[in-house]
């Protein structure tokens, strides 16, 4: 099985690579989906998010208010490590769990959708690290274009995450995606095929000696 670390800043497109790639057959573990799912209503994470923000943070029906929240912590390096303390575990041990089903269902490519991979240094958890490269400026005009965001949100964000250089130098694989949604649909594909292609020809791990055998 090749475990594939699939990242990109905001408004990079890495969701539509991801979505393509598990249209294609990849097992998907999105982080950012399971980040929502740890802060459900009734949760343990978001009990400590409120103990840690207050109960601003939560909309009148008692769901996260992830746009407030947002807004919060990407303009404070501090508190944004200490929301990344409440979560980050929690999200570790949900994709744990995950892997190992895929494991066990025969998976040959397994993608993990990681936004702060490279921000936390996890490179070496994964066979191959993809990033999906996009202009700022363009990553820009999409998020604000397509989800409403402020620029100045926007610009808050990426500022926040690592740059385009410190990703590049970390991965094995750029996807860009300066260009149309075909274009990427395109890339999405050829993508898929050298996944498969270096799954096919990964090496087997040797198998280890019985025990009491010598080394």
């Amino acid at each position: 099985m090749l475990k594939v670390g699939l990242t990109g800043g905001i408004g990079s497109g890495k969701s539509a690579v991801s979505a393509a790639l598990a249209s294609y057959g990849a097992v998907v573990i999105d982080a950012d989906a399971i980040a929502r799912e740890v802060l459900e209503p009734g949760t343990p994470g978001l009990a400590e998010v409120v103990a840690e923000f207050g109960e601003g943070v939560l909309t009148p029906d008692g769901r996260l208010d992830r746009p407030g929240l947002g807004e919060l912590v990407f303009a404070d390096e501090s508190r944004l490590a200490r929301l990344n303390a409440i979560v980050h575990p929690k999200v570790g041990e949900r994709s744990g769990r995950l892997m190992e089903e895929a494991l066990d269902s025969g998976a040959k490519v397994v993608v993990y959708d990681v936004p702060l991979l490279v921000e936390n240094g996890l490179e070496s958890l994964y066979d191959v690290v993809v990033v999906v490269d996009t202009p700022d400026e363009v990553r820009v005009d999409r998020v604000s274009h397509d989800r409403g965001m402020p620029r100045e949100q926007v610009w808050a964000r990426i500022a926040a995450q690592a740059d385009r250089e410190t990703r590049a130098a970390a991965a094995d694989i750029v996807v860009d995606n300066s260009g149309t949604r075909e274009d990427l649909a395109e890339r999405a594909a050829e993508l898929w095929r050298e996944l498969l292609d270096r799954a096919d020809h990964r090496p087997t791990p040797p198998a280890s000696p019985p025990p009491g055998s010598r080394p």
